[in-house]
């Protein structure tokens, strides 16, 4: 019974795609999605092999259900304003002041200088300089007329 199951999937392969899109119909009881052609082709294969030799015990589903739901909760997304432009996660910006090389890091947090967090660039220019400073021109992310 299940002997002709491999030469059913490297078929797979040379079928024509609407053929492929028929077959994804009668075995998905659904339209196919507007995806490509290797999308088509694995997923057939997959649902020929689960239709042959089962699915997913109901346990496993059960456990893979509750891992994603831990996995959700962990990864909820945090809202915050994040400043457009903002230079990616580990980039390093240096700047010499006074005679002194300033390297900080930005993190998914925000920034760090001198092994210590902060939230902008314009808290580190300030402790670097003690004066106000905007951050991104402070840097060299934004000119003195506010472009980038």
């Amino acid at each position: 019974m299940t002997d002709h199951i491999p030469a059913r999937l490297a078929a797979l392969k040379s079928t024509p795609t609407p053929d492929l899109k028929q077959q994804w119909r009668e075995l998905f009881d659904s339209e196919p999605p507007p995806f490509n052609r290797r999308y088509l082709e694995s997923r057939l294969a997959y649902r020929i092999q689960e239709l042959t030799y089962g699915g997913l015990k109901p346990a496993t589903v059960k456990r893979l259900e509750e891992l994603g739901d831990e996995v959700e909760a962990e990864t909820a997304p945090v809202r915050r304003r994040r400043q457009e432009g903002l230079p990616i996660v580990g980039t390093r910006l240096l700047r010499e002041w006074q005679g002194v090389e300033q390297i900080v890091t930005v993190t998914a947090d925000g920034f760090e200088w001198q092994r210590r967090p902060y939230k902008s660039l314009s808290a580190i220019a300030r402790a670097i300089t003690g004066t106000r400073w905007n951050g991104w021109v402070f840097f060299g992310l934004k000119n003195h007329r506010g472009r980038t």
